[in-house]
């Protein structure tokens, strides 16, 4: 996501609601009305939201560095790893997590997914073999999971829930800069300095923000949940999130050989034992009746996979399709996008306004009806008559029906969690998050495969001539608008009765 600057000192507070689940965090009087920036939250809420915004910044300076990584490291036939081996350890990651900060509290998740994740990024910029470098990227995802996931239990634990939407939309925000300079800055050091210093850089300046929100953490969040005796590990959660980072590296690899037409049928097994591992690794990590949207914490879980994967799938192809069946260069078929990043941040700055609590299920309904749109909006570029800029506007909308969605299925979640719950669930989030992302793009990538999609040129000089036929991309665009608008409905169950 990408947006203009959005400071914290602009997140109003929310009144206090009649039951408050975050019982470790500090009682405030009406009278101390204190805000995420006041004592005793400031250190805390600048810290967090600066390793936020570091992993931002690496998260989009890293996909303008990785195709020069790749072509120097000779390893662009096995480029898509590079992704997939990120994506499958944070899964294991985010459960671990969850595990790890019920049992003890979230500031051992932290710090060790803190150090993972900059220990990958160093193996990856020090890497002198593709496969290396892979190693790197699936390091730093086992530690970006870690960190996540400990993330929202810093947040159920130290802050009260009148300020758990204000801090939400600041993570919202903490993503603007990065999306906009991002990509701009990692090009100009690419070209510079070489690839390898958008990785080795970073690592440098995670320091400050663990100083500042290491000791709040330990003050305000350390520990089991108040009351609570710490749980044992559970170890079939440990191997279900084994089976889930598995089999989703294996559907991947599966869906990825399906382009290749003299391997095709070879594509079927790893593909085939993929969803054998997943399916009963799902079933067991997520809340029980989340596949059927039953109503409450299940829901909201099933929500946030749906808008997620939707949006993420069919976003991945809008610059391709800009590039190749518009003529654009890569860099203004990226930038088209860029807007989308400020209309994010002001969804997610809405939802945490006081006076529209009460609709926050309407205004999530409304958020999940304009992705739809704009998803179903964005092939009309397709058509030579209708102008390129097109795009920026509907995904500008998108993005602002995202924001809405987003970070208030991370409040409902909170909401609905007991204290000794929320490292568990919070877990269970991200990997719907995550999963669906992955298994959307799989079948988004096949349709696109099926319908010609394979034989699309890849330089804006060759893109108005041959390429593949439109019709590829409006069976990605048109399926996900179609799994948008199911989320429209999903939203109205969100509430128990």
């Amino acid at each position: 996501m990408s947006a203009m600057p959005l400071t914290l000192a602009t997140m109003a507070t929310l009144e206090p609601r009649d039951t408050d689940v975050a019982d470790t965090a500090p009682s405030l009087s009406k009278a101390d009305d204190a805000g995420v920036l006041r004592a005793p939250y400031r250190a805390l809420s600048i810290g967090i939201v600066s390793v936020v915004l570091l992993i931002a910044f690496e998260a989009m300076a890293v996909g303008t560095a990785m195709p020069v990584a790749a072509r120097e490291l000779d390893g662009v036939s096995v480029y898509a790893f590079a992704f997939s081996g990120y994506f499958t350890t944070s899964l294991f990651g985010m459960v671990l997590a969850g595990q790890w900060s019920d049992r003890n509290g979230p500031l051992g998740s932290l710090t060790a997914g803190i150090a993972a994740f900059a220990a990958g990024l160093l193996l990856s910029g020090t890497a002198g073999t593709m496969w290396m470098f892979i190693l790197g990227r699936a390091v730093q995802g086992l530690g970006g999971g870690l960190v996540i996931v400990a993330l929202y239990v810093v947040v159920g634990r130290a802050y009260p829930e009148r300020l758990r939407p204000a801090i939400m939309a600041a993570f919202a925000a903490s993503w603007v800069l990065p999306s906009v300079v991002g990509p701009l800055a990692a090009g100009a050091v690419t070209e510079h300095l070489g690839w390898r210093w958008v990785f080795v850089g970073i690592p440098v300046l995670v320091v400050f923000p663990l100083a500042l929100a290491l000791p709040q953490i330990r003050r305000l969040a350390a520990g089991p949940a108040k009351g609570t005796e710490p749980a044992p590990f559970d170890r079939r959660r440990i191997r279900l999130a084994f089976g889930i980072s598995l089999g989703a590296g294996l559907l991947q690899y599966g869906a990825q050989a399906l382009s290749d037409q003299d391997a095709k049928w070879l594509a079927v097994i790893p593909a085939v034992a993929g969803i054998a591992l997943l399916v009963p690794a799902v079933l067991g990590l997520l809340p029980r009746g989340t596949y059927r949207a039953a109503r409450g914490l299940p829901s909201v879980v099933l929500l946030r996979g749906v808008a997620a994967g939707s949006f993420v799938a069919a976003e991945s192809f809008v610059p391709l399709m800009l590039v190749t069946q518009r003529g654009l260069s890569p860099t203004l078929a990226g930038l088209s996008l860029a807007a989308g990043g400020a209309t994010w941040a002001l969804g997610s700055w809405v939802q945490s306004r006081p006076r529209l609590e009460p609709y926050r299920e309407r205004l999530m309904t409304a958020g999940m009806v304009v992705v739809a749109v704009s998803i179903a909006a964005a092939p009309s570029v397709l058509i030579e008559a209708v102008p390129a800029w097109s795009v920026a506007v509907a995904w500008a909308f998108g993005c602002l029906g995202m924001g809405l969605v987003i970070s208030s299925t991370s409040v409902l979640l909170l909401h609905l969690s007991a204290p000794e719950e929320a490292g568990a669930n919070s877990a269970s989030l991200q990997i719907s998050d995550g999963l669906s992302n992955v298994v959307l793009l799989a079948a988004g990538g096949a349709a696109f495969a099926a319908l010609g999609g394979g034989t699309v040129t890849h330089t804006a000089t060759e893109a108005t001539g041959s390429g593949s036929h439109p019709a590829a991309f409006a069976a990605v665009f048109l399926p996900m608008a179609v799994v948008a608008l199911l989320g429209a409905w999903v939203t109205t169950r969100l509430r128990e009765r």
